[in-house]
């Protein structure tokens, strides 16, 4: 058999982080071709002249006629907030038929999830950490994670991410929904969108195998966040109160990106800090 073509990759789910990985690549001179649910959600990246598939990944048909040899795929498709169910189509079912689907060459990449740990004592959080969670999406999530795992391939458990346009504890700041849990609140892990795609690209890259925890190098309490983020935008840092419940879970650990980065990677803004404070140099994100 002979091996996939040279700088080949295949991005499913080019949204928020893999609009700008097929972006990336195709800049750097890869043969991209992306995935996407809709057409018009493709649109923007066929004007960009990326070779683009419009179909329902979870449906075993829309494989038909997609090459089977790449570098590596990855999927990093996104829900929304969805349903158990959802994950199911979304990840499961997906992942499920790209394992299948792809030639013995191409190496496989999953998007997953931090929320796969449901630790909440405060502690440190590696990949050989039990990862037990509390809530139904998050196990479907370690579902799709053994699929890719049995292909060989590499699973990336992304910490909250946030980039241009997109900042939940920025939103919740500004519309006063924020809240400071006792004792300092809980612990945070975040990681910028730019990161997190080129987090999926040196594993693709690498051929690496096994699980890795993408995120910044310092979790940092809700305190020292929004202290720092309301004092950089004039606002009054948020009351103590009950911490507000996102898709996530709400859980308090603070997680380790050590074994990526000992690979080589490296996260472009290392700190909330470093990342937010490039955020709020960009107006139209200052004013979001």
């Amino acid at each position: 058999m002979s091996p996939p073509p040279h700088q080949s990759a295949l991005v499913i789910g080019c949204g928020y982080v893999g609009h700008e990985l097929a972006l990336g690549l195709a800049s750097d001179g890869w043969d991209v071709t992306g995935w996407t649910r809709t057409e018009a959600s493709a649109q923007p990246l066929r004007a960009a002249d990326l070779r683009m598939i419009a179909a329902d990944a979870a449906d075993r048909d829309s494989w038909a006629d997609v090459p089977r040899d790449f570098a590596f795929a990855v999927l990093c498709a996104a829900t929304r907030g969805g349903s158990a169910e959802d994950y199911r189509s979304v990840y499961l079912a997906s992942m499920t038929h790209l394992a299948a689907h792809v030639g013995p060459g191409t190496h496989l990449v999953f998007a997953s999830s931090t929320a796969v740990y449901g630790q909440d004592d405060g502690s440190w959080v590696h990949e050989l950490s039990p990862a037990i969670p509390d809530t139904d999406t998050a196990r479907v999530l370690l579902e799709a994670e053994e699929v890719c795992l049995a292909a060989g391939g590499a699973v990336a458990r992304i910490a909250g991410i946030y980039g241009p346009g997109r900042s939940g504890p920025l939103r919740r700041l500004r519309s006063g929904e924020a809240r400071i849990g006792p004792d300092g609140g809980r612990w945070m892990n975040q990681i910028h969108r730019d990161d997190v795609a080129s987090a999926l690209r040196f594993l693709g890259e690498r051929r690496a195998r096994g699980i890795f925890n993408v995120c910044d190098d310092r979790p940092v309490r809700q305190r020292e966040f929004y202290l720092w983020l309301a004092h950089r935008l004039g606002l009054t840092p948020p009351p103590e109160g009950t911490d507000p419940t996102s898709r996530r879970g709400v859980t308090n650990k603070r997680v380790s990106n050590h074994k990526i980065r000992s690979l080589g990677w490296s996260p472009q803004f290392p700190s909330f800090e470093q990342g937010y404070a490039a955020l709020l140099n960009n107006s139209d994100t200052a004013r979001s």
